[in-house]
């Protein structure tokens, strides 16, 4: 029996996956940086953002993940204590 709250896990190769496309895309766009027919100033500009871009990305989805964390941790609590509720009661129980 499968819980509704159960996480797929990721396998390896979605992973590696993940890895390889990001390392392919940052080197291709690095690479597409230095090729440019600019001037070395408007390349640094354009290199400097790509950086910026790259580690506010890793920061937007480490707060996305952090907030779904606390969101099935706090869904898991409440779980719990209804479980624990209906675990305790008795229905044939007649105290008044």
């Amino acid at each position: 029996m499968s819980t509704p709250n159960a996480q797929p896990k990721t396998t390896s190769a979605f992973i590696a996956q993940a890895a390889i496309a990001f390392g392919v895309s940052f080197l291709g766009v690095g690479v597409g940086i230095c090729y440019l027919p600019l001037d070395m100033w408007q390349r640094g500009f354009l290199a400097m953002s790509m950086l910026f871009l790259v580690t506010s990305t890793f920061t937007l989805a480490k707060v996305v993940r952090d907030q779904h964390e606390a969101a099935t941790v706090h869904g898991r609590i409440d779980q719990a204590r209804m479980e624990k509720l209906l675990a305790e009661h008795d229905p044939f129980n007649s105290v008044a």
